[in-house]
This record gives structure tokens, C-alpha cells and sequence, in this order.
């Protein structure tokens, strides 16, 4: 819905900024955010900012910030910008938020400073949410484990092997030891050296091999290397009973372990493929090919079956290199961004283990709700069945959904701001990148930042937006029930957050 926009001129020249440069316009958003109430950006301030150097086909959500530079002229949203008349929101919404077809959508629209309700459609309705499930997930992992937290992938030396093939029971050779891999966490490894300017790849195991020849070689060894894997961090089936099997045959999900590649994918690039079965051996064999390549020149070989260590490896057992993830943060932006159900999983389980739990399935889903209630979010009627999206039994209201994103743009716990670079923008960015982009949405381009969800009869959309007055608006709208397919009521909501980003309704 195209309304007409307020000319205030603070308001003027953010519309005007926002179309001549969007990204950084969303940096300025971003840390207007994060400030306390009242406190200007000074001109100069400088922070991180993304890369110059990354290749052209590296996406930008891909890039970790190195500098931040805030342009001039531009002011901090302010409280002071007029809250929102509901009976004028509800003129705004009402006749754009339609389904098409069967079904029926709830929605919550709130002033993000105050927590006043501008709109309610049923809002304290529990409804499947599809993957705006993963906004409880990124709050609880940033709580939990905490947004600058990385994950560590080691290599251990492990005891003497009998090498395959060799007599059962006979004496290993001298020149025969094994390493052990030990998974801790981390989905984003890359085969190839470490990139520290990524988030995916950002631990290489390439690099992890060289690290280990280097050790090996320095005390001397030349044998054989017999490659064990350790993926007991997470415990328990490595599927959810709540997935379904051709979802997982459809390559949105696939069994769970404490290490992968690419968030388990053979090719990063191609979401729509099936995934590795068992990411973790795959992951133990990328490592001793890297192994066998490092370890060329030195004498050192490598035995050609990786095997899962039976067991924990000794808890005295030597380093013999590691590398790290990236941060909880970026991890936390990747999966808003990109919508990934694997890392999102992950995430729930490595919230568990922060809490000194298990790594698994239940432990996962009872870390994201202890989180939320420890935020003060009510969950009374929300029941996570994972923490994904993926499972049709999950059942949050859009009042629980704007609570959360209220937390996340102002809420008391400042670690929650650092998911707001995550909420993918309308035309712009991740699974809003292909939409605002027709006559009745256009304006809500740059403006509208939320996270998607979409199951076969599910469609959800969760966020926050600055309307024409330059106040700061939260919402969530969800339908349940749809037409097979969903895909047809995409342009409701997303005519639903435009007409929010141009109402001056004051």
C-alpha cells in the first residue's frame, strides 16, 4: 500500500537518505538502536564496517564488519516523534490484511519505547509460526552463550591405532597414531583455509590441518595418521520426531552434529539440495584430506577410513591445533538472514550446553523457553516442538513475537541489539531480498526489516519498522490455515509492513 509520507523534515531526509544509500543507511538505524534514549551520534564515530576487499561474489550478509563510518547530518530516532493513533493504524491495516483464500491472519503492532498496542488481531492467538521461530532461538542464544562467544574445533592427539587391515589383536606399529577431531559446535566449517573476513568458512579446516602437521612434525612423527571423529557434544536422536521425513528428504533439515561443513551442505550455494546424513564423518574426511595434502612433504600419510571415536577422548589428551568460529553474533545474523533451520538448531543446542546441559533436542527447546521467561516474555500457551520453525507443532502468538523483537530493539539487555543487523531488509536483504519490490510495496523497501516465515499453509512476518513520524513501531503478523502453498499471501503482509513504514497516524 503506497500512503503518503509525513514531510517533517527529519523524517524527509531519512526517506531521501534511505533510497540514495540503504545500507548504510541500516548501519545508522542499527546503532541509533543501541543507544541509551536521548544520545546523539556524533559525526565522527567510528566502529567496524564490512570489507572492501572480499571478492564480488561473496554476499554481503557473508562479510564480517571491519569499520563502520556514520555519515553526517543524520539524527538518532527519538521518543519524541508522536506514538501512533490505533483507530488510524487499524484504518491502515485492516483492509490490506487479507488472506488469500482459507485461513486467517493475527497480528500485534506496538510502540517499541512504550509497549503501548497500536493493533490487535487476535494477537494472544497461539499459532504455528513457521521460522519466526528462529527470533526465540537468536534471543536465547545471545543470552545464554553471550553475542561475542566462538566455538572451538581441536584436534587431539589421540592413543595408538591398529591400522585397518592389520592383524586384530596384533601390536601397533610404532609409526601408526591417531588424532582426534573434536566437534564443538561449530556448522560453518570450510574445507578450505580459515577466512576470517566470513562467517561461513570462518573456521577453515584446511588451515586446522596444517596446524596439525606443523605439531606432529615438531615432535617428530612421520607415520601413519588414522583420523577419529568425537561428535558426543550433542546427545540423544539426531533427528526431531517432530520433522517431517520429506522435509528432511527435501534437504531443510538432516541429522544433527556438533561439526559440518557449511551448515551441512555439500555446495553452500544450493539450499534446495538434500544434506550430508552425517555431517561429522564428512567433516572427518574434508580434515584428512587436508591432512594428507599438508602432510605431504613431511612423511606423513593417512589412513583412508575416518572413524568415530567410540568413547570421549582423554581428558588429558594434548592439543595438537585448533581453530575458531565465528561469533555468536554473526552466527545469530546468518541464520535470521538466510532463514537456515540446521544452524538454527545448533544454536538451541549450544544454548543448552552453555546452561550445562546436554546437547540435545529437549534440552534445546527448554534453553530457548528458560531464556525467554528470564527476559520477562510470558510464554504462557507457547510450546516449542523445536527451534527451527520446521515443525508443525510449534504454537506462539504474534504478541509473544513482538515482546521479542521489543526486547531485541530496546529492551533492557543490550546483548539482544546485537541481532538487529540479522533481520533481513525489505528489497534489499536475505529472504526479503526478492520482495518490496512491486508498485504496492515499493515503499517499504529499505524500511520494512523482519524475519520471514513460510510453511506449506504457514506464512509469517516479524519485525520492526520507523513509520513517517520517525517513531519506532514493532510487529507481527501471522496466517494460519492458508491455501496450500502460502506463497500467495506474501503480498498481504508485506502490504501490511508498508503501510506501517508510511503511516502518519499521529
Amino acid at each position: 500500500m503506497s500512503g503518503t509520507r509525513s514531510t517533517a523534515s527529519g523524517r524527509g531526509r531519512l526517506s531521501s537518505m534511505i533510497r540514495s544509500w540503504p545500507t548504510v543507511l541500516l548501519t545508522v538505524l542499527l546503532l541509533a538502536l543501541a543507544l541509551p534514549s536521548g544520545m546523539l551520534i556524533a559525526p565522527a564515530l567510528t566502529g567496524p564496517a564490512r570489507s572492501t576487499a572480499e571478492p564480488a561474489q561473496t554476499p554481503a550478509w557473508q562479510l564480517v564488519p571491519e569499520r563502520l563510518s556514520v555519515p553526517q547530518g543524520i539524527d538518532p530516532l527519538s521518543n519524541a516523534a508522536p506514538v501512533p493513533v490505533p483507530a488510524k493504524v487499524a484504518a491502515r491495516l485492516d483492509p490490506v490484511l487479507k488472506t488469500d483464500g482459507g485461513g486467517s491472519f493475527t497480528a500485534v503492532v506496538q510502540d517499541a519505547a512504550s509497549g503501548k498496542v497500536l493493533y490487535d488481531r487476535e494477537g494472544a492467538a497461539s499459532r504455528i509460526p513457521a521460522s519466526n521461530m528462529k527470533l526465540l532461538t537468536a534471543v536465547a542464544a545471545l543470552r545464554g552463550i553471550g553475542p561475542e562467544e566462538r566455538f572451538s574445533i581441536r584436534v587431539l592427539a589421540g592413543p595408538a591405532t591398529e591400522t585397518p587391515g592389520a592383524t586384530p589383536g596384533a601390536a601397533p606399529a610404532a609409526a601408526t597414531r591417531s588424532v582426534v577431531l573434536v566437534g564443538g559446535g561449530d556448522v560453518l566449517l570450510g574445507a578450505g583455509y580459515s577466512a576470517e573476513s566470513k562467517v561461513l568458512g570462518h573456521a577453515g579446516l584446511a588451515t586446522l590441518a596444517k596446524q596439525t602437521v606443523e605439531s606432529l612434525r615438531k615432535a617428530g612423527f612421520k607415520g601413519q595418521v588414522q583420523v577419529l571423529v568425537d561428535d558426543s557434544l550433542f546427545t540423544g536422536p539426531a533427528l526431531n520426531p517432530a520433522w517431517s521425513p520429506d522435509d528432511v528428504a527435501a534437504g531443510e533439515m538432516a541429522p544433527l552434529f556438533p561439526l559440518a561443513l557449511n551448515s551441512a551442505r555439500f555446495d553452500p550455494a544450493d539450499t534446495t539440495a538434500p544434506r550430508p546424513q552425517d555431517s561429522a564423518i564428512a567433516s572427518g574426511e574434508a580434515f584428512a584430506a587436508g591432512l594428507k595434502a599438508a602432510g605431504a612433504a613431511t612423511g606423513l600419510t593417512v589412513a583412508p577410513a575416518v572413524v568415530r571415536l567410540d568413547g570421549k577422548p582423554a581428558a588429558d589428551a594434548k592439543v595438537l591445533a585448533e581453530v575458531r568460529s565465528a561469533t555468536v553474533s554473526q552466527q545469530v545474523d546468518l541464520m535470521l538472514q538466510t532463514s537456515d533451520n540446521y544452524l538454527a538448531e545448533t544454536l538451541g543446542r549450544m544454548t543448552a550446553v552453555a546452561g550445562g546441559q546436554p546437547g540435545t533436542n529437549e534440552t534445546a527447546r527448554a534453553a530457548v523457553l528458560e531464556q525467554l521467561s528470564g527476559l520477562g516474555i510470558p510464554t504462557d500457551g507457547m510450546f516449542a516442538a523445536d527451534v527451527s520453525g520446521l515443525a508443525l507443532a510449534n504454537q506462539v502468538s504474534a504478541r509473544q513475537f513482538s515482546e521479542v523483537v521489543r526486547a531485541i530493539t530496546n529492551g533492557k539487555d543490550t546483548r539482544l541489539r546485537a541481532a538487529l543487523a540479522g533481520f533481513p531488509v525489505a528489497g534489499l536483504t536475505g529472504t526479503l531480498g526478492d520482495r518490496y519490490i512491486d508498485e504496492s510495496t515499493a515503499e517499504g523497501a529499505g524500511l520494512v526489516r523482519a524475519k520471514t516465515g513460510t510453511l506449506n499453509t504457514v506464512i509469517a512476518l516479524s519485525g520492526y519498522v520507523v513509520d513517517a513520524d520517525g517513531r519506532l513501531l514493532v510487529f507481527s503478523f501471522i496466517g494460519n490455515g492458508l491455501a496450500p502453498g502460502a506463497d500467495g499471501n506474501k503480498p498481504a503482509l508485506d502490504t501490511a509492513a508498508t503501510a506501517l513504514a508510511g503511516c502518519g497516524c499521529s
